[in-house]
Order: C-alpha cells, then structure tokens, then sequence
C-alpha cells in the first residue's frame, strides 16, 4: 500500500512538475496572432483580444483572455463580445505545437444579430457562388486549430430583423457540443421581457452545421416555455412540445417541421415556414387536437352598461396595463408587413363558452388583405360558418363577413357575448355584415348589416304573450281561459328580417307561429343602451274555456301588444278592451240591422237605418 502511494505521489509531482513547466515555456499569447488568422480565414470574421493572455491550470488547463469581441466583415458592430473569454484545452497536443479548444467559454457576453452588425459586402465585390468545403491549407506556422465544446453563461442576446423592434434574450445559459462531423448537441435557456410580457424559454436540441452557413438543420428534442404579463390569461401560458427546424441561407428560409406543441391545455400538430425578405411570406399548416381559447387569451372585458357605474364609489378605478409601442399604431397594422397562407384545423375548440367541434378555417393575408375563404364548424348539432374578409392596407380598417348558422342554440351565443336576453331556440341565419373592428363591443356600436332569421322551437322567459291577451280579456269581459303557469312565449317558427346600423337593430316582417299563438309584428332594439320597443300583432287560438261568438273572434282577431323599455325590466301595453268595444259595437249593428230588416216598415226601422249609417 506504501508504494501504490508512493507512486501516485511521484505521478502528481510529475504532472504539476509537466504543467508548470508548461506554464513557464509556453507563452499562450503565441496563440494570439494564429487564432486571429483561423477566424478570419474560416468565416470572414474579425477576432479581437485585449489584453494579454495568460494560463489557467486547475481544474482544467486554460487559456484566459480579457475583453473579446468577434466583427463580421465591414460590419458597424461586434457581433459578439465579452468581457472576458475562457479556452479549455488539450495538454498533449501542446506538446507538439498544437492548440486544440476543448470548450470555449463566454461569460457576460452581448451577442447582437442586428442589421448593424451584418457583413457588408465591399463594392465590385465577386460573390462566390459557395464556399469551398475542401480544408484549409494551414500557413507554415505548424499549429492546427480545432473547438469542440462551446458555453455561454449569463449572457444577453440583441435580435432586430431590419427595421422592426429589438428583442432582447437576457440570463442566457447554452451549452454546446460538437464532434468532429459538426453534429452537436444544444442545451438553451434564456429570458425575454418585452412590452411588459415575461418568456421564459429553454430547449434541448441536436443540431447538424456539417453543410453550415448554407443549411442548418435542429432537432428539438424539448422546449419548454412559460410566458407571463400583460395582455394575457392570469395564469399565464405554460407549454412544451418538439419539432424540427431547417434554415437555408441562400433562401432566406426557415422551415419547421413536425410540429408537436401544447400550451396550457391546448395541442397543436403540423409544419409552418417562412422565406424572409422585404415581405416575410409565412406558410402555416396546423392541426388542433384541442384548442382552448379562454386558456389563451386574456379574459373577456363586461361591457358597460349605460347608466351603469363602472367602479363603485371610493374605490381606484383599476386600468388594463397598455403595450406602449402599439398606442399609436392603425388596428392589425400588423397584418401590413407579410403575407401567409393559412391552413387550420381543430377537433375541439373552446371560446367564449362555446365548444365547437371540426373546425376548418382557410385564410390567405396579403399585406394587410386579409381574406377568410373558409371558417366553419359544429356548434352542438348544428352547423356555423362565417367566411370573410379584413382590409387593414388604409389607415382605417374595414371588416366583411357573411355569416351562415343552421340549426344553432340562439340562447348560447346571447350568454357568450353578454346579452342579458333570455331567449333559447335553434337558430338558422344568413346574413351580411361590415365594421371596422373585429371584436364584440365595435359589433354592438358600429357595425352595419342585414341578415334573414327562422327561429325554431323558441322559448322567450319573461312573458308570456297567451298569458297577458287573456288575462287582459278576463278582466274586461266575462270569457275565461284555462289555467296557465308558465312565464313564457312559445313559438315553433319564428321569422324575421333584421338590419344593423351602428348598434340600433331593426326588426321587420317578424311572424311567428305555435298551435296556440300566431304572431306578427316588427321593432327595434338599441345594442348598446340594451332597449327595445317592439309592435306584435297577437292571436291566441287556444286555452279559452267554453265556446261562443266571442271566443271565436278573439281566435280570429289579432291583440296589439307593445313590448318596450330595458331588456332586463320590459314593460308592455294591450289594446283589448278596443277590441272588445269593437265587438260589442258590431255585435249591436248586427242585431239592430237585423231587426230593422223585420220592421222595415216601421217609421222606427228607418230611423235605426239612418243611426246605423252615421255610425
């Protein structure tokens, strides 16, 4: 045991003995000159070192350097540089004048991909129609220079695709590691903060740079995300997935493909691709397995009431935080600056309340025209579709959609979009509609439109239109109707045609009819103080006990009924004691006319013929 320790002693006297004496012979700032003649000559780039290099040995032998930075030809800018840099090396090849990097390290770095900091090609410059893969021929300085391994710790990466906003990726962390084909595997982490929103990202990858600059192919094996702030659902969005990125370079192009991405609870499959230029031009297939919106998107504000008060009385009124980079800019002015053609499907979707099932959806955006030639799915059991269009290329925008419902609960879509009208029924509309805003407040107060509504198997609560006919005709006369308990109007089919015209709703031709009720009728409805002041023409056919003459024309005679005031507390008037005044008058000049045609002899017939003539 003695000697086994013995001999580790004398080998770690030996190996500190070789390294110092390494240290005292090799002077690491002969490396400077050969490793800023590699860079150039394999990428273009201009290496700079300050200060003077010096040796790191425990516990990996090193090569420290102060402050770096790494130019690109006729740039304005480094496109790399750190305060200071670490080169890990090999010890043997040193022996025989050879630098071989194990692992280059950068801490604090600032990495900017900007226009500022892009190569600029020199006048008359030749352009080269590839580079040479052959291996370079090493200049008579006898060292050959090889990196293996690169970290990036605590870093900040600078993006800017010509003139569009900087982003910014701070806390950098990567790791990479690359064998002697140029196949390496990635490990990434970083933080972005942008317009008050908060990502934070991290990925695992394999990479192939063997055909580099020109291709470079990634394969995610992991990405995690989670993005926070304002604008977004409280919770935030929280996702991972895979997938497989391709960038060519003479083509500008970045394919993504075997999409496989989930974000709260929502999943996506598909490829997307984009060729850059002046006019980025996007491709998209996507397929949802399950597409949650309200996990998604912020929550929906409550539109204000008229009359209403926002904020109770004491109380700091709460504002929405604001993206300060869009408080000037056009509505979808985004929409301006590509094109993209869009191909999206989904098994589920979930929105304002709403589930949706095969969604299909076909969009193609050309600078700011954006055009729906397909937007459809199931709602229940029955069918939507609302093909359209959006043209954001003028300061003002202008929406055109035509909607298409057959067989939809008319109730669920008044609850999604806050409608206080209670108010169920299947739903089947064709219609036209315009405005300069997509979302559900610009609908309410201006968009204009028309469209034709068959209502089916509706059921309003609140009133009930048998009811308040008869009850108003027992307490005039002495017909009595059957008992009714419910507070609701009825109606198998119902008909309308109705107008949009910046939030006031006009109802015309409205008709509707049950085996008890035939209505008629037309109206108005002001969205946005949420009012209404509708006519019905109403004929109750059935529920009157006993038969007579009366009965009968109250089957036959249609009751004016006003419905008006707020949608929430309706009031209404009945002009039946009219019609029951009609009918006693009628009723009286049919039986005096009767009894005049008896005794139209009589002097007192002809003076009943006279009266009933003035009447």
């Amino acid at each position: 045991m003695r000697r086994v320790l013995t001999t580790l002693m004398i080998l770690l006297v030996v190996l500190v003995a070789g390294l110092s004496a390494l240290v005292l012979l090799v002077n690491p700032n002969d490396f400077r000159a050969y490793m800023v003649r590699q860079v150039e000559a394999r990428s273009g780039y201009e290496l700079k070192l300050d200060g003077p290099l010096r040796w790191h040995v425990w516990p990996q032998l090193s090569i420290l350097s102060g402050r770096m930075s790494l130019t690109a030809p006729g740039a304005a800018l480094p496109v790399v540089s750190a305060d200071n840099m670490r080169l890990d090396v090999a010890l043997m090849p040193l022996l025989s004048h050879q630098l071989q990097v194990r692992q280059v390290m950068l801490k604090g770095a600032v990495i900017q991909l900007t226009p500022q900091t892009e190569a600029v090609r020199k006048p008359g410059e030749p352009v080269a129609p590839r580079a040479n893969s052959l291996p370079d021929v090493p200049e008579d300085a006898g060292w050959s220079f090889d990196i293996a391994s690169l970290k990036v710790a605590d870093s900040v990466l600078v993006f800017q695709h010509e003139d569009d906003d900087q982003v910014t990726v701070r806390n950098i962390n990567l790791t990479m590691e690359q064998d002697p084909h140029h196949l390496a595997t990635v490990d990434f982490s970083g933080r972005i903060n942008r317009n008050q929103r908060d990502l934070t990202l991290s990925l695992n990858a394999r990479v192939n740079a063997s055909d580099y600059p020109h291709q470079l192919t990634a394969d995610i094996q992991q990405l995690n995300w989670q993005l926070a702030g304002a604008d977004l659902p409280t919770q935030g969005i929280t996702g991972q997935g895979t997938l497989q990125a391709m960038w060519r370079e003479e083509q500008k192009q970045l394919e993504l493909n075997n999409l496989n991405l989930q974000a709260n609870d929502s999943a996506l499959k598909g490829r997307a691709s984009v060729l850059l230029g002046e006019e980025p031009k996007w491709v998209f297939d996507l397929q949802f397995d399950k597409l949650n919106l309200e996990n998604l998107l912020p929550p929906q504000p409550v539109p204000a009431k008229e009359g209403d008060d926002a904020q109770a009385p004491g109380l700091p009124k709460q504002m929405r935080p604001v993206i300060a980079s869009n408080v000037d800019a056009p509505d979808y002015n985004g929409l301006r600056s590509f094109t993209a053609d869009i191909l999206l499907k989904a098994n589920a979707v979930r929105w304002r309340g709403i589930d949706f099932t095969n969604v299909s959806s076909q969009m193609l955006n050309h600078n700011g025209l954006l055009v729906i030639s397909e937007l459809s799915g199931q709602m229940g059991a029955g069918h939507i579709s609302l093909p359209g269009m959006l043209d954001v290329r003028k300061d003002m925008a202008k929406a055109e959609f035509q909607p298409r419902l057959e067989n939809i609960e008319i109730g669920t879509i008044l609850k999604a979009f806050d409608y206080p009208i209670a108010l169920t029924g299947n739903l089947t509309m064709a219609g036209d509609f315009s405005g300069d805003k997509i979302d559900a407040d610009a609908f309410r107060h201006s968009w204009q439109g028309q469209a034709h509504v068959d209502l089916a198997n509706s059921r309003m609560e609140g009133l009930n239109f048998q009811q308040l006919v008869q009850q108003a005709v027992e307490r005039s006369s002495n017909v009595k109707a059957k008992e009714n308990f419910d507070s609701a109007t009825k109606l198998d089919t119902f008909t309308t045609d109705l107008t949009l015209d910046n939030g006031q709703l006009t109802l015309d031709d409205m008709q509707g009819q049950s085996s008890m009720l035939a209505v008629t009728g037309k109206g108005t409805m002001d969205l946005v103080k949420e009012t209404t002041d509708t006519r019905f023409n109403v004929r109750v056919m059935s529920g009157w006990e006993g038969e007579g003459p009366l009965i009968d024309v109250l089957k036959e005679t249609a009751i004016p009924l006003n419905v008006y005031g707020r949608w929430q507390e309706l009031n209404y008037s009945l002009q039946v004691d009219q019609i029951l005044r009609k009918h006693l008058q009628d009723e009286a000049k049919r039986r005096l006319n009767e009894w005049a045609d008896k005794n139209k002899d009589s002097q007192n017939s002809k003076d009943v013929k006279k009266l009933l003539d003035k009447l």
